[in-house]
């Protein structure tokens, strides 16, 4: 699902503040059994569980976390809903939706919404832990299965939008490290293989989501799909 999965942080800077974690599940036994295998985690502390989304949007106000890993379906009030609820009064906090299938309409809205990605419940631990660190770096989660799935919707939403403005012009360079943004690299490894510095690689994101209005990496992968800037077949 994602690039250099298991290597160190090596090279980045170190944070001296274990990444904090809000982990929200309506089913304990799930909710637990995260809690207690991100605990042991390097660099990574649990600060608080929620069983729904009203109990969630209270512990991340009152905890004020990096990052919370959040249930789509949950009762009292959806993932959907607390994701917005949480952005809307935390609007530093990164949110990860953990859903069952990536088959999921909801996830296009959550990250309409400001999510930061999605993870499948049957990840392993490594990859929960793994997409903790990389959102808390500020970083998507993406998987171009399903940002095509995400597409169609998207095509629909922004048809109308995108007849009354032309197309901003992306340069070259801009235009290979959004393919390579699309396809899952995180800034490091998109740095690596087109021979620039990683704080290049941001600068690039930086000016590609402001060209384009887009307020996160995800979006610039839509964007990317929806333009045919990438085969993902």
């Amino acid at each position: 699902m994602m690039g250099h999965m298991g290597q160190g942080p090596a090279g980045e800077q170190e944070r001296d503040e274990p990444i904090r974690v809000v982990v929200v599940d309506d089913q304990e036994l799930f909710r637990r059994g995260l809690t207690m295998l991100l605990g042991v985690e390097d660099g990574i502390e649990v600060v608080g569980e929620a069983g729904d989304g009203i109990a969630a949007t209270d512990i991340v106000v009152s905890s004020a976390p990096d990052v919370v890993l959040l249930d789509v379906r949950m009762p009292k009030r959806s993932g959907l809903q607390a994701c917005m609820k949480i952005k809307e009064l935390v609007p530093t906090v990164k949110i990860i939706m953990l859903t069952v299938s990536d088959e999921e309409g909801d996830l296009y809205e959550s990250v309409k919404n400001g999510a930061s990605g999605y993870l499948l419940k049957d990840s392993s631990i490594d990859e929960v832990a793994q997409a903790v660190r990389v959102v808390a770096e500020g970083q998507s989660l993406i998987s171009p299965s399903m940002a095509v799935k995400l597409i169609d919707e998207f095509k629909e939403m922004s048809r109308a939008e995108r007849d009354q403005v032309p197309t901003p012009r992306l340069t070259d360079r801009e235009l290979e490290v959004l393919r390579l943004v699309a396809q899952g690299l995180n800034n490091r490894d998109a740095a690596r293989q087109l021979f620039i510095s990683e704080n290049t690689v941001k600068n690039h994101v930086r000016n590609i989501l402001e060209k384009l209005q887009l307020h996160s990496r995800m979006e610039a992968v839509m964007y990317a799909v929806r333009e045919k800037l990438l085969d993902i077949t």
